[in-house]
């Protein structure tokens, strides 16, 4: 087991309906000497990527991804899922669907911090369904910048958005792949990873 998935195993909660719940350490409750080893893991699988922007979502997905940014030594931007009054300007915008809210939202980018120049790592959290990440990937593209890599904290192989963002041809790093959880029994299981 790498260090993530220690931490899952040992504090984690599997709850009915496939939520795992870890917020004592990364959603609600930030366990920032985790996400400092989390940022240098990426830093290492993306080494040679020509990185020049964080791009992630809120909330849960910005604390992972300002630690992270400073292994980069790269600027944050995040997509927010209101237009409030102080969103200057032209946005991108994508319709994003979350697996833990049960809703969509729109999510928005102000133009000016997205160029064609720009070298994207996104960065979350979670990967699910993958609505999330196809979202922001669309925002990466409205603005003509790169892709140049997806890392997240945990995804659930068993639920599509891994294979659906890989099939779409992204460097798709996630530090814990979950095969398999039991609510019944608390029981976790991790995908072998390379």
């Amino acid at each position: 087991m790498n260090f993530l998935e220690e931490k899952i195993a040992k504090e984690g909660t599997v709850k009915e309906g496939n939520v795992l719940k870890v917020d004592n350490f990364l959603n609600h409750q930030m366990d920032i000497p985790l996400f400092n080893e989390m940022g240098k893991e990426w830093k290492r699988r993306f080494a040679g990527k020509p990185i020049n922007k964080i791009l992630t979502i809120e909330a849960s997905g910005i604390g992972i991804a300002c630690i992270a940014a400073q292994q980069f030594d790269v600027p944050v931007v995040f997509a927010k899922k209101a237009k409030s009054i102080n969103i200057e300007g032209e946005v991108y915008v994508a319709e994003v669907e979350s697996f833990t809210h049960k809703c969509k939202n729109q999510v928005i980018v102000a133009e000016k911090f997205l160029t064609p120049q720009d070298h994207v790592l996104i960065i979350d959290d979670f990967l699910a369904n993958g609505y999330a990440l196809q979202g922001l990937i669309q925002i990466v593209q409205s603005a003509g910048a790169t892709v140049e890599g997806i890392g997240i904290a945990i995804e659930k192989g068993f639920q599509p958005g891994g294979r659906v963002i890989r099939n779409l041809g992204y460097q798709l790093e996630s530090l814990a792949i979950v095969e398999a959880m039991d609510w019944k029994t608390g029981a976790i299981t991790f995908r072998e990873q390379g």
